[in-house]
């Protein structure tokens, strides 16, 4: 008798699972950057520069994989209209400083709306988790970029990646 009523509970059961498969929804792939990204490194290293000065820590340099992961950050950000380290369940920090052979530990910054270089720092220095990246006393590299993309409104899109 147990073996009849699972045979026939059994439809009921697949039918209920997919019903509840097909309700879950999945984030649609991240778009293609069609717009402009710019390096803004040297811009915003004199303020941070004298930020850290003024706390008693060393000077950030300039290196090409920060610049590289800022870049790449602010276009997908901009690609997609929106303003998150990850964007999809599949996206890793780490995965992303490794594909631009940037060290760990490294911190990320973003921000979205600011039209300048010094408005986009001001708005980290402003806020304390992103003024806490910004003081990391391990950090020696720096990087910052913006992005616009059409798609997207033409909407200021920014990426900071400190590391050492």
């Amino acid at each position: 008798m147990t073996k009849i009523l699972r045979r026939r509970a059994l439809p009921f059961i697949a039918a209920g699972a997919l019903s509840f498969l097909a309700a879950c929804t999945t984030a649609p792939p991240p778009r293609s950057f069609t717009g402009t990204a710019e390096d803004k490194t040297a811009e915003a290293l004199g303020a941070v520069n004298a930020l850290r000065a003024s706390k008693g820590l060393s000077a950030l340099s300039v290196a090409a994989p920060s610049q590289d992961a800022a870049l790449k950050q602010a276009s997908r950000m901009a690609a997609n209209g929106q303003m998150k380290h990850l964007m999809g369940i599949t996206d890793s920090f780490g995965a992303r400083m490794k594909a631009s052979n940037v060290p760990l530990p490294a911190a990320e910054n973003i921000g979205a709306g600011q039209q300048t270089t010094d408005a986009v720092v001001k708005a980290w220095i402003a806020s304390p988790h992103h003024l806490e990246n910004m003081l990391g006393p391990s950090y020696t590299t720096l990087g910052v970029a913006v992005a616009r993309d059409p798609a997207s409104g033409n909407h200021p899109y920014w990426a900071m990646v400190l590391s050492r």
